[in-house]
């Protein structure tokens, strides 16, 4: 068996067999007896961190809603029927923060949000009660800094959903940043710029503890995948270009830097991962090109700093789409966009070549009125296929095009922006020959490539709401700086100012 799902099911069998007592997914230990028990070895570290991706992994965050349904429908990407079922996206499209089926999903997205950030306090806080249960040089600080790491991509997405515009805010919000380690607990609310240093601060020290002893910056990832036992004496240690590992929290740090506008931070650390090598010479995260989309793919594996494994990502996602080419029915419950909005998408570039174009749109699908529809490939493979978790079977959570647009956009020399622009487009299989002539032109382009490259991975109302758009396309009212701001569910002890 593959050792990457082994991993995973001795995770999932672990959490099945404890989830009749509502405890450690679900955030809630019964005793301080069962903490002490839960982290007394270094196995139960490791238990519990791989308990907090699973969380990340579930339905209500990042599994479905914060990437493929939800928070696209935010920056409304999908065509959503008014008699559809999904009557939570219909509701978030239009942003009626006020439905019932919005104020449910909200407040689901908002509470696996906490769970793995309660988890994660709890790995942090034990690890310095229990060091000695380490056996492992360097355990610590690994699983330390992925803890923290979590808490701080979690704690930013609150930020990015909840909290106040980032430039110019008019309307100023507190939010809570929880350093708590049970769901009892209610932790303090910050300013915007409290909680951004408080973020800073997790990043930095993610950054800080797993530098000198991540792996994935001493090996190469083909050793650090293979599975002869003598090599990695850690099975734990394996795949970690699939983990919140070194390279992956520095991705983090420049889009939350860009995000708060601190542009020459975003730039310095976007052109470090770019130019960045591994022991064996080879890029950090190449960008994923036409070799990668022959092969299937179509979630950029290779190119992922951080990525989810999620086994059951197709059958879900197969719910949500139409993702077989033959299939041409129209289903009502299915998010699609139209004929229309993929030559909008997709205007001015070069469809006849554009890898992305090409292998991530059904462009079969027909209504009971003969009108095509266009359904969305992303988690679409051959069931047949070798190594599914490690390529197919994932959820991209940073991926090198983010960096490379990042760079791009803070660039402050237009030439070498333009040169980043031109690798970039080779991995679409397009060649460019033409220069943007102004920064304001190819800004303008990065946000439409927003759009276009992160489709089904929950970015684009982030990057409108980071931009301040009043101009949310397929929208058909301006939005306002309230459509940025996600109330937070009526349990929680949040106010506008």
């Amino acid at each position: 068996m593959n050792r990457i799902f082994t991993l995973f099911i001795i995770g999932a069998s672990l959490a099945l067999s404890m989830s009749s007592c509502n405890d450690w997914l679900d955030v809630r230990p019964d005793t301080e007896q069962k903490e002490k028990d839960q982290f007394s070895t270094e196995k139960g570290f490791q238990t519990a961190l791989t308990g907090c991706y699973m969380e990340m992994a579930s339905e209500d965050a990042y599994g479905t809603r914060m990437t493929l349904t939800n928070v696209e429908n935010l920056a409304n990407l999908w065509v959503i029927d008014k008699a559809t079922t999904r009557k939570d996206d219909y509701e978030l499209s239009s942003h009626d923060y006020d439905g019932d089926n919005a104020k449910t999903a909200v407040k689901a997205i908002y509470s696996s949000l906490f769970k793995s950030i309660t988890q994660a306090n709890l790995i942090i806080k034990n690890a310095e009660v229990h060091a000695d249960a380490f056996t492992t040089k360097g355990m610590k600080e690994i699983i330390t800094g992925e803890a923290y790491a979590i808490r701080a991509y979690c704690q930013f997405d609150v930020l990015r959903l909840f909290g106040q515009v980032p430039q110019g805010a008019q309307k100023k919000v507190l939010l809570p940043y929880s350093e708590a380690t049970t769901i009892d607990e209610i932790p303090a609310y910050y300013s915007f710029e409290d909680y951004v240093a408080k973020l800073t601060k997790d990043i930095e020290t993610a950054e800080s503890l797993l530098k000198d002893n991540d792996p994935a910056v001493r090996f190469a990832y083909s050793d650090l995948n293979r599975t002869d036992d003598d090599y990695i004496s850690n099975d734990f240690l394996i795949f970690r270009q699939m983990r919140l590992n070194y390279w992956a929290v520095r991705a983090l740090h420049a889009r939350m830097a860009l995000y708060t506008g601190d542009n020459k931070t975003a730039y310095s650390i976007a052109k470090e991962l770019i130019t960045a090598k591994l022991p064996d010479g080879n890029a950090v995260r190449p960008l994923s090109g036409t070799e990668d989309f022959q092969r299937g793919y179509l979630s950029c594996p290779n190119e992922c700093y951080f990525s989810l494994s999620k086994y059951d990502i197709k059958s879900i996602a197969a719910q949500i789409f139409t993702l077989n080419d033959d299939d041409a029915r129209y289903r009502s419950k299915h998010l699609v966009i139209s004929s229309k909005m993929l030559t909008e998408l997709y205007a001015g570039e070069n469809t006849e070549a554009h890898n992305r174009y090409n292998s991530l749109w059904n462009q079969r699908l027909l209504d009971s009125s003969a009108k095509l529809w266009c359904g969305f490939r992303r988690y679409s493979f051959d069931d047949n296929a070798e190594n599914k978790s490690l390529y197919y079977q994932v959820i991209p959570m940073l991926r090198a095009s983010e960096t490379y647009l990042i760079a791009m956009e803070t660039a402050t020399d237009l030439a070498e922006a333009n040169s980043l622009y031109k690798t970039y487009m080779l991995a679409h299989n397009v060649v460019t020959t033409s220069d943007f002539t102004s920064p304001d032109d190819m800004k303008a382009w990065i946000e439409d490539e927003y759009r276009r490259e992160f489709y089904g991975e929950g970015q684009m109302f982030y990057t409108y709401k980071r931009l301040g758009e009043t101009d949310i396309k397929w929208m058909s009212t301006p939005a306002t700086e309230l459509t940025y701001i996600i109330p937070l569910p009526e349990t929680e002890y949040s106010t506008l100012d």
